[in-house]
């Protein structure tokens, strides 16, 4: 086992996932990356991050699909004997924007199945994990990051089903901190604003548009480097004494104003 702590990155190939990912190995970590198995962007995070001095493994694999949690955890621990950090950034989008009215069972169902369900219970494996590993070794740290755009606290009439999804999660990260406040494992949740990803291409017109009027305080996209840099602070202790606390990424978007 190497001296350098190790992150497991979910959501890994690109976006918000893939600067995480980038970040952290800038910042002294080794990196598990997790996508689905036909994301073919996973090899270029792994040059990037090995370009950093970091070592990457990948880990292809749905966190939709509880029975791979196993997996992914034992394939982690086998290559770098720890975990020390968890990033739940996997999501997805509805693949149709629909109006509340219209929103679709199954798209719900799609939808909270990753953001919500496998999120919750991939978050417990690795909790479970991560509170034994402190028990051995009581002067590490260990901490799980959620990430939860901003529209757990906006509505968004046309995709319910993806606010629904990361609002129950921000719960969640507030339960999960609070359960593993006195094991040795802090909890921490970061909430994104506007960010220019794949994800946000298809909308990037709209957003101009809002960010022009005054949406955004800042008067800018965000970039996925800089929610990166956000989770790197968080992931290496800097606000060890603030389990719970949630950092909001947005150019001020989250400000209530007149």
């Amino acid at each position: 086992m190497g001296s350098r702590p190790v992150a497991f990155v979910t959501g890994a190939g690109r976006g918000i996932g893939r600067a995480i990912a980038l970040e952290l190995a800038r910042g002294g970590f080794d990196i598990v990356g997790n996508d689905l198995a036909e994301e073919p962007d996973l090899p270029e995070v792994k040059a990037g991050v090995e370009a950093l001095g970091a070592a990457f493994l990948p880990a292809p694999g749905d966190i939709a699909d509880l029975d791979c949690h196993a997996r992914l955890l034992e394939e982690a621990v086998h290559r770098f004997r720890r975990v020390d950090v968890l990033v739940n950034n996997a999501g997805i989008a509805p693949k149709e924007r629909l109006d509340v009215l219209e929103t679709t069972p199954g798209s719900f169902d799609r939808v909270l199945s990753v953001n919500t369900r496998g999120t919750f219970f991939l978050a417990q494996r690795f909790a479970r994990h991560m509170v034994e590993q402190a028990k051995m070794e009581p002067d590490t740290r260990a901490a799980i990051i959620f990430i939860s755009p901003g529209s757990v606290y906006m509505s968004s009439p046309s995709r319910a089903e993806s606010c629904m999804s990361k609002a129950a999660i921000s719960q969640a990260a507030r339960i999960f901190a609070h359960c593993l406040a006195d094991q040795g494992v802090t909890v921490f949740e970061v909430q994104p604003g506007i960010i220019r990803t794949d994800m946000t291409a298809g909308v990037a017109e709209k957003y101009d548009a809002l960010i022009r009027e005054g949406l955004v305080p800042q008067k800018r996209w965000g970039r996925p480097e800089d929610v990166g840099r956000v989770v790197c602070a968080l992931a290496r202790g800097d606000f060890e004494y603030s389990t719970g606390m949630v950092v909001d990424v947005s150019g001020g978007m989250h400000i209530h104003r007149l």
